[in-house]
């Protein structure tokens, strides 16, 4: 019997479209003798749909006209069942699924909020867990872990929306204690959405204010002077990683923007999301960095307790030779499977091992103990004076 795989994707994120290219991709590339595919569409509009159609990039041509022909539905847990209900009209069972292969990416999605979600229903799913994911998501977090176990990471600082607004002098002084230039990002965001590059006060403002547009929550970066930008991927779990091939990406921007990752310089070709970024690959490196990055890779994993496969991308300043963490995907754009491809690993084969791996994830964690069969309340006495006060 086939294991019914429910591939999650889109959201109310900035990177809805990135999302729809990354689960087409991944749906084309599932071994169809193994796994029913089940596609699970959520709008920008918080609601979930399913369909057959839905495994075709074209339909995505015009979301509305889209949704006409899908099913509004719910996923829920009947009866130790995952099932996937028709919302609206005669609410009827009309399929149901194993396993949640999620791929979405950024905020209200991939940082944990849709991990949560599947976690409360008890469903497998396959990838980081919310706590990893959330880290993933948020970059002041990522930083002050990182740092904290002594990890390299650029110089920097952060702050919320509301405290630039109220003391933007202070702000600017401490942005100008780290000298310019910066870059200024949004901290929850991906694809490079928001994100800009400030020479000095005036650019630095108005970067900020790019900034606020998508979160409330700003950091600053030193920028590497000397800049080779390189990514890597991480396949595993807390007791295994493996390294993927590095890649040397080139940005038409100075610094891989959106537009390079996703939309690049032709209208003819159309996206094929991460996969089209222009890039060097393996990565023009030495031996020894490129072992160092490799190892270095499999830390950062291990650290933000990752799963399945994750992409983390490095600054380097190619004249002293140091190497900088810049951020992880914990869902990476394409779940970085051409740097896999690199290492004579098929997409087909990448995504079997991280469904393997989250059945085993899913058969350990069952092995855990989450609540007690005993019920406290049972000899309750109500809430009035001392007897309702439970000792814990």
């Amino acid at each position: 019997m086939k294991l019914r795989v429910g591939v999650i994707f889109g959201g109310e994120s900035v990177e809805h479209e990135v999302s729809i290219i990354s689960a087409v991709q991944a749906m084309k590339s599932l071994d169809e003798e193994k796994y029913e595919i089940i596609p699970i569409y959520i709008g920008k509009d918080r609601e979930w749909y399913t369909g057959r159609l839905l495994k075709d990039i074209e339909i995505y041509s015009d979301l509305d006209l889209m949704k006409k022909y899908a099913t509004n539905v719910v996923l829920c847990n009947k009866g130790d069942k995952f099932v996937i209900i028709k919302k609206n009209g005669i609410k009827r069972i009309i399929d149901y699924i194993d396993l949640v292969l999620p791929v979405v990416h950024g905020t209200n999605v991939e940082d944990g909020t849709l991990q949560g979600y599947l976690e409360l229903i008890g469903i497998p799913y396959v990838g980081s867990n919310l706590y990893s994911a959330s880290v993933g998501q948020d970059k002041v977090f990522q930083k002050q872990i990182l740092e904290s176990s002594k990890l390299p990471v650029t110089k920097y600082m952060w702050f919320f929306d509301s405290e630039y607004k109220e003391n933007e002098k202070e702000v600017l002084k401490e942005i100008k204690s780290i000298g310019y230039p910066v870059m200024v990002k949004p901290a929850r965001l991906g694809s490079s959405v928001g994100i800009s590059k400030a020479k000095n006060e005036d650019e630095v403002k108005e970067a900020i204010e790019e900034a606020i547009k998508y979160d409330e929550k700003i950091l600053v970066e030193r920028v590497v002077e000397n800049l080779v930008e390189v990514n890597c991927s991480v396949l595993g779990n807390y007791e295994e990683q493996e390294a993927s091939e590095l890649e040397e990406v080139m940005g038409a921007d100075e610094f891989l923007s959106y537009r390079d990752k996703y939309l690049g310089n032709s209208k003819k070709t159309g996206s094929k999301g991460m996969a089209s970024t222009n890039r060097i690959l393996p990565a023009r490196l030495d031996s020894k960095m490129t072992n160092e990055i490799k190892e270095l890779s499999k830390k950062v994993f291990k650290v933000l307790n990752a799963a399945g496969v994750i992409r983390i991308d490095y600054l380097i300043d190619k004249k002293s030779k140091k190497i900088y963490i810049n951020e992880t995907n914990t869902i990476p754009g394409s779940l970085s499977f051409y740097l896999w491809e690199a290492t004579n690993k098929p997409y087909k084969q990448l995504l079997d091992e991280m469904i393997n791996l989250a059945i085993k994830a899913y058969k350990r964690k069952k092995r855990k103990v989450f609540s007690f069969e005993t019920n406290i309340l049972s000899n309750f006495n109500g809430l009035k004076g001392s007897k309702g006060k439970l000792k814990m």
